[in-house]
Protein backbone atom coordinates (compact mmCIF):
# COMPACT_ATOMS: atom_id res chain seq x y z
CA UNK A 1 0.00 0.00 0.00
CA UNK A 2 1.30 3.45 -0.93
CA UNK A 3 2.22 5.44 2.15
CA UNK A 4 3.61 2.57 4.24
CA UNK A 5 7.34 2.05 3.80
CA UNK A 6 8.81 -1.40 4.38
CA UNK A 7 12.29 -0.75 5.79
CA UNK A 8 13.43 -4.25 4.76
CA UNK A 9 12.42 -3.75 1.12
CA UNK A 10 15.26 -4.24 -1.39
CA UNK A 11 14.23 -2.79 -4.77
CA UNK A 12 15.29 -4.92 -7.75
CA UNK A 13 17.48 -3.22 -10.33
CA UNK A 14 14.87 -3.92 -13.02
CA UNK A 15 12.36 -1.84 -11.06
CA UNK A 16 14.83 1.02 -10.66
CA UNK A 17 15.63 0.92 -14.37
CA UNK A 18 11.91 1.02 -15.12
CA UNK A 19 11.52 4.11 -12.93
CA UNK A 20 14.52 5.87 -14.49
CA UNK A 21 13.36 5.11 -18.04
CA UNK A 22 9.79 6.29 -17.38
CA UNK A 23 11.17 9.46 -15.78
CA UNK A 24 13.37 10.08 -18.80
CA UNK A 25 10.69 9.57 -21.45
CA UNK A 26 7.55 10.42 -19.46
CA UNK A 27 5.96 7.82 -21.71
CA UNK A 28 5.42 4.16 -20.78
CA UNK A 29 5.56 2.90 -24.36
CA UNK A 30 8.89 4.61 -25.09
CA UNK A 31 10.34 3.46 -21.77
CA UNK A 32 9.29 -0.14 -22.43
CA UNK A 33 10.85 -0.01 -25.92
CA UNK A 34 14.12 1.34 -24.52
CA UNK A 35 14.34 -1.46 -21.95
CA UNK A 36 13.17 -4.17 -24.36
CA UNK A 37 10.23 -5.25 -22.21
CA UNK A 38 6.48 -5.24 -22.65
CA UNK A 39 4.52 -2.26 -21.36
CA UNK A 40 2.58 -4.41 -18.84
CA UNK A 41 5.89 -5.76 -17.48
CA UNK A 42 7.22 -2.21 -17.15
CA UNK A 43 4.08 -1.05 -15.36
CA UNK A 44 4.23 -4.05 -13.03
CA UNK A 45 7.89 -3.37 -12.15
CA UNK A 46 7.17 0.28 -11.39
CA UNK A 47 4.07 -0.59 -9.35
CA UNK A 48 6.13 -3.08 -7.34
CA UNK A 49 8.75 -0.44 -6.64
CA UNK A 50 6.14 2.05 -5.48
CA UNK A 51 4.47 -0.56 -3.28
CA UNK A 52 7.78 -1.61 -1.73
CA UNK A 53 8.77 1.98 -1.00
CA UNK A 54 5.31 3.03 0.10
CA UNK A 55 5.59 6.05 -2.19
CA UNK A 56 3.95 7.19 -5.40
CA UNK A 57 6.77 8.01 -7.83
CA UNK A 58 4.88 8.53 -11.08
CA UNK A 59 1.51 10.13 -11.72
CA UNK A 60 -0.23 8.73 -14.78
CA UNK A 61 -3.38 10.17 -16.38
CA UNK A 62 -5.07 9.49 -19.71
CA UNK A 63 -3.20 12.42 -21.23
CA UNK A 64 0.23 12.57 -19.61
CA UNK A 65 2.82 11.01 -17.36
CA UNK A 66 4.63 13.10 -14.74
CA UNK A 67 6.84 12.59 -11.72
CA UNK A 68 5.49 13.22 -8.26
CA UNK A 69 7.47 15.32 -5.78
CA UNK A 70 8.80 12.06 -4.28
CA UNK A 71 9.72 10.80 -7.73
CA UNK A 72 11.71 13.95 -8.50
CA UNK A 73 13.45 13.71 -5.13
CA UNK A 74 14.49 10.07 -5.59
CA UNK A 75 15.34 10.14 -9.32
CA UNK A 76 18.97 11.19 -8.84
CA UNK A 77 19.58 8.35 -6.38
CA UNK A 78 17.94 5.83 -8.73
CA UNK A 79 20.16 6.98 -11.59
CA UNK A 80 23.25 6.69 -9.38
CA UNK A 81 22.29 3.11 -8.42
CA UNK A 82 21.77 2.12 -12.07
CA UNK A 83 25.10 3.72 -13.00
CA UNK A 84 26.83 1.82 -10.18
CA UNK A 85 25.34 -1.49 -11.33
CA UNK A 86 26.41 -0.80 -14.91
CA UNK A 87 29.92 -0.04 -13.69
CA UNK A 88 29.94 -3.23 -11.61
CA UNK A 89 28.95 -5.28 -14.64
CA UNK A 90 31.67 -3.66 -16.72
CA UNK A 91 34.24 -4.48 -14.05
CA UNK A 92 32.95 -8.03 -13.87
CA UNK A 93 33.27 -8.39 -17.64
CA UNK A 94 36.94 -7.46 -17.32
CA UNK A 95 37.91 -6.76 -20.91
CA UNK A 96 34.60 -5.25 -22.01
CA UNK A 97 35.22 -1.80 -23.50
CA UNK A 98 33.07 0.84 -21.72
CA UNK A 99 33.23 2.89 -24.93
CA UNK A 100 31.24 0.34 -26.87
CA UNK A 101 27.55 0.19 -27.58
CA UNK A 102 25.27 3.25 -27.45
CA UNK A 103 26.53 6.51 -25.98
CA UNK A 104 24.22 9.51 -25.87
CA UNK A 105 26.32 12.64 -26.39
CA UNK A 106 25.05 16.21 -26.05
CA UNK A 107 26.63 19.26 -27.70
CA UNK A 108 25.81 22.96 -27.50
CA UNK A 109 24.71 24.70 -30.75
CA UNK A 110 27.86 26.85 -31.01
CA UNK A 111 29.98 23.68 -31.12
CA UNK A 112 27.98 20.94 -32.82
CA UNK A 113 27.85 22.20 -36.46
CA UNK A 114 31.57 22.95 -36.54
CA UNK A 115 33.19 19.86 -35.02
CA UNK A 116 30.66 17.07 -35.61
CA UNK A 117 31.68 16.07 -39.17
CA UNK A 118 35.32 15.62 -38.15
CA UNK A 119 34.49 14.01 -34.78
CA UNK A 120 31.87 11.58 -36.11
CA UNK A 121 34.08 10.35 -38.93
CA UNK A 122 37.12 10.13 -36.67
CA UNK A 123 35.39 8.24 -33.87
CA UNK A 124 33.87 5.81 -36.37
CA UNK A 125 37.41 4.87 -37.37
CA UNK A 126 38.95 4.92 -33.89
CA UNK A 127 36.10 3.29 -31.98
CA UNK A 128 33.99 1.24 -34.41
CA UNK A 129 32.15 -0.46 -31.52
CA UNK A 130 30.85 2.91 -30.27
CA UNK A 131 27.37 3.90 -31.44
CA UNK A 132 26.92 7.65 -30.89
CA UNK A 133 23.52 9.28 -30.50
CA UNK A 134 23.82 13.08 -30.74
CA UNK A 135 21.62 15.68 -29.03
CA UNK A 136 22.08 19.43 -29.67
CA UNK A 137 20.74 21.80 -27.03
CA UNK A 138 21.65 24.71 -24.78
CA UNK A 139 23.91 24.17 -21.79
CA UNK A 140 21.30 24.22 -19.00
CA UNK A 141 19.07 21.73 -20.80
CA UNK A 142 21.98 19.42 -21.59
CA UNK A 143 23.01 19.42 -17.92
CA UNK A 144 19.44 18.64 -16.93
CA UNK A 145 19.32 15.71 -19.35
CA UNK A 146 22.68 14.53 -18.06
CA UNK A 147 21.49 14.60 -14.44
CA UNK A 148 18.26 12.81 -15.41
CA UNK A 149 20.13 10.03 -17.23
CA UNK A 150 18.87 10.98 -20.71
CA UNK A 151 22.49 11.72 -21.73
CA UNK A 152 25.74 9.95 -20.91
CA UNK A 153 28.08 12.88 -21.58
CA UNK A 154 28.08 16.33 -23.17
CA UNK A 155 30.49 18.69 -24.92
CA UNK A 156 30.15 22.29 -23.76
CA UNK A 157 32.05 25.35 -22.53
CA UNK A 158 33.66 25.04 -19.11
CA UNK A 159 33.21 25.49 -16.27
CA UNK A 160 29.81 23.81 -16.01
CA UNK A 161 29.80 24.30 -12.24
CA UNK A 162 27.09 21.68 -11.63
CA UNK A 163 27.08 19.43 -8.53
CA UNK A 164 27.86 15.80 -9.28
CA UNK A 165 29.07 16.60 -12.80
CA UNK A 166 32.67 15.79 -13.69
CA UNK A 167 34.54 18.06 -16.11
CA UNK A 168 37.36 17.12 -18.50
CA UNK A 169 38.94 20.09 -20.35
CA UNK A 170 39.65 19.23 -24.00
CA UNK A 171 40.74 22.29 -25.93
CA UNK A 172 40.81 26.08 -25.90
CA UNK A 173 39.76 28.27 -28.80
CA UNK A 174 39.92 32.01 -29.47
CA UNK A 175 37.00 34.28 -30.23
CA UNK A 176 37.17 36.05 -33.59
CA UNK A 177 35.37 39.25 -34.54
CA UNK A 178 33.01 38.63 -37.48
CA UNK A 179 32.52 41.64 -39.76
CA UNK A 180 30.77 42.37 -43.06
CA UNK A 181 32.99 42.26 -46.12
CA UNK A 182 34.68 45.60 -46.75
CA UNK A 183 34.60 46.69 -43.09
CA UNK A 184 37.60 48.89 -42.15
CA UNK A 185 38.64 46.41 -39.45
CA UNK A 186 38.51 43.35 -41.72
CA UNK A 187 41.72 41.37 -41.62
CA UNK A 188 43.24 43.19 -38.63
CA UNK A 189 45.28 41.01 -36.27
CA UNK A 190 45.68 42.93 -33.00
CA UNK A 191 42.37 44.49 -32.07
CA UNK A 192 41.71 45.56 -28.50
CA UNK A 193 38.37 44.36 -27.08
CA UNK A 194 37.84 48.02 -26.06
CA UNK A 195 37.01 48.69 -29.71
CA UNK A 196 33.71 46.84 -29.19
CA UNK A 197 32.48 50.02 -27.49
CA UNK A 198 32.13 51.67 -30.90
CA UNK A 199 30.69 48.67 -32.76
CA UNK A 200 27.08 47.41 -32.96
CA UNK A 201 27.60 44.02 -31.28
CA UNK A 202 25.01 41.36 -32.12
CA UNK A 203 24.33 38.78 -29.41
CA UNK A 204 22.66 35.39 -29.31
CA UNK A 205 19.41 34.91 -27.41
CA UNK A 206 19.47 34.33 -23.67
CA UNK A 207 20.30 30.75 -22.77
CA UNK A 208 23.25 30.51 -25.16
CA UNK A 209 26.53 30.38 -23.25
CA UNK A 210 28.25 32.24 -26.11
CA UNK A 211 26.04 35.24 -25.30
CA UNK A 212 27.25 35.18 -21.69
CA UNK A 213 30.85 34.79 -22.83
CA UNK A 214 30.55 37.74 -25.22
CA UNK A 215 29.10 39.89 -22.45
CA UNK A 216 31.95 38.84 -20.15
CA UNK A 217 34.50 39.89 -22.78
CA UNK A 218 32.77 43.29 -22.89
CA UNK A 219 32.68 43.54 -19.11
CA UNK A 220 36.37 42.76 -18.74
CA UNK A 221 37.15 45.36 -21.40
CA UNK A 222 34.98 47.99 -19.70
CA UNK A 223 32.52 47.99 -22.59
CA UNK A 224 28.75 48.34 -22.21
CA UNK A 225 27.08 46.83 -25.31
CA UNK A 226 23.68 48.01 -26.46
CA UNK A 227 21.40 45.12 -25.49
CA UNK A 228 18.68 46.51 -27.75
CA UNK A 229 20.59 45.34 -30.81
CA UNK A 230 19.29 42.49 -32.98
CA UNK A 231 19.42 39.13 -31.18
CA UNK A 232 19.72 35.79 -32.97
CA UNK A 233 18.53 32.30 -32.05
CA UNK A 234 21.59 30.70 -33.66
CA UNK A 235 25.15 31.64 -34.50
CA UNK A 236 24.44 31.12 -38.20
CA UNK A 237 21.60 33.66 -38.02
CA UNK A 238 23.87 36.13 -36.21
CA UNK A 239 26.46 35.69 -38.95
CA UNK A 240 23.85 36.28 -41.65
CA UNK A 241 22.83 39.49 -39.91
CA UNK A 242 26.48 40.56 -39.91
CA UNK A 243 26.74 39.80 -43.62
CA UNK A 244 23.65 41.93 -44.12
CA UNK A 245 25.28 44.90 -42.41
CA UNK A 246 23.37 44.87 -39.12
CA UNK A 247 26.46 44.77 -36.92
CA UNK A 248 29.36 42.58 -35.81
CA UNK A 249 29.53 39.50 -33.59
CA UNK A 250 31.98 37.18 -31.83
CA UNK A 251 32.40 33.67 -33.21
CA UNK A 252 34.60 30.81 -31.95
CA UNK A 253 37.64 29.94 -34.02
CA UNK A 254 36.22 26.52 -34.93
CA UNK A 255 33.27 28.25 -36.64
CA UNK A 256 35.36 30.49 -38.91
CA UNK A 257 35.92 28.05 -41.79
CA UNK A 258 32.23 27.12 -42.01
CA UNK A 259 30.78 30.60 -41.56
CA UNK A 260 33.17 32.32 -43.99
CA UNK A 261 32.80 29.69 -46.73
CA UNK A 262 30.05 31.62 -48.54
CA UNK A 263 32.34 34.63 -48.93
CA UNK A 264 30.13 37.28 -47.35
CA UNK A 265 31.90 37.43 -44.01
CA UNK A 266 35.22 38.98 -42.99
CA UNK A 267 37.05 38.47 -39.70
CA UNK A 268 39.53 40.22 -37.44
CA UNK A 269 41.60 38.87 -34.56
CA UNK A 270 42.15 40.30 -31.10
CA UNK A 271 45.52 41.08 -29.53
CA UNK A 272 47.09 38.44 -27.33
CA UNK A 273 46.05 37.09 -24.91
CA UNK A 274 42.91 36.75 -26.99
CA UNK A 275 39.45 36.28 -25.46
CA UNK A 276 38.19 32.75 -25.85
CA UNK A 277 36.74 29.72 -24.15
CA UNK A 278 37.67 26.24 -22.96
CA UNK A 279 35.63 23.32 -24.28
CA UNK A 280 35.32 20.14 -22.30
CA UNK A 281 33.48 16.87 -21.84
CA UNK A 282 31.14 16.60 -18.83
CA UNK A 283 29.60 13.48 -17.31
CA UNK A 284 27.89 12.21 -14.17
CA UNK A 285 30.50 11.40 -11.56
CA UNK A 286 28.22 8.63 -10.28
CA UNK A 287 28.62 6.79 -13.60
CA UNK A 288 32.04 5.50 -12.52
CA UNK A 289 33.29 5.91 -16.09
CA UNK A 290 35.67 8.80 -15.58
CA UNK A 291 38.63 6.99 -17.15
CA UNK A 292 36.61 5.98 -20.20
CA UNK A 293 35.33 9.51 -20.67
CA UNK A 294 38.85 10.89 -20.35
CA UNK A 295 39.86 8.59 -23.21
CA UNK A 296 36.87 9.77 -25.25
CA UNK A 297 37.68 13.41 -24.47
CA UNK A 298 41.26 12.87 -25.64
CA UNK A 299 39.99 11.40 -28.92
CA UNK A 300 37.64 14.34 -29.52
CA UNK A 301 40.34 16.89 -28.64
CA UNK A 302 42.81 15.30 -31.06
CA UNK A 303 40.25 15.16 -33.86
CA UNK A 304 39.29 18.82 -33.40
CA UNK A 305 42.92 19.92 -33.05
CA UNK A 306 43.68 18.25 -36.40
CA UNK A 307 41.78 21.15 -37.95
CA UNK A 308 44.40 23.56 -36.60
CA UNK A 309 41.91 26.01 -35.04
CA UNK A 310 42.36 25.10 -31.37
CA UNK A 311 45.05 24.55 -28.74
CA UNK A 312 45.23 21.87 -26.02
CA UNK A 313 43.32 22.75 -22.86
CA UNK A 314 45.32 24.38 -20.09
CA UNK A 315 47.50 26.55 -22.33
CA UNK A 316 45.28 29.63 -22.23
CA UNK A 317 45.96 32.35 -19.66
CA UNK A 318 43.14 34.07 -17.84
CA UNK A 319 40.33 33.12 -15.48
CA UNK A 320 38.99 29.70 -14.65
CA UNK A 321 36.47 29.95 -17.48
CA UNK A 322 39.20 30.23 -20.09
CA UNK A 323 38.53 33.88 -20.90
CA UNK A 324 41.54 36.15 -21.22
CA UNK A 325 41.44 39.67 -22.56
CA UNK A 326 44.18 42.10 -23.57
CA UNK A 327 43.05 45.61 -22.70
CA UNK A 328 45.94 47.42 -24.42
CA UNK A 329 45.20 49.45 -27.55
CA UNK A 330 46.12 48.07 -30.94
CA UNK A 331 49.47 49.14 -32.30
Amino acid sequence: MIGMTDQSYQPPITALRAFVSVAKHLHFGSAAAELGVSQPSLSQALAGLEAGLGLRLVERTTRRVMLTAEGRRLLGSAIAVCDAVDDFLLDAAGDLDPLSGTLRLGLIPTIAPYILPRVLHGLAERRPALDLLVVEDQTDRLLGQLRDGALDAAVLALPAGAPGIGEIPMYAEDFVLALPQGHPLAGRKRLSPKMLEDLPLLLLDEGHCLRDQALEVCQLAGVSPDLRQTRAASLTTAVQCVEGGLGVTLIPQTAVAVETAAGGLATAEFARPRPGRTIGLVYRESSGRGEAYRALAADIAELVADGGAVTPAGTRSGGTDGTAVDLTPER
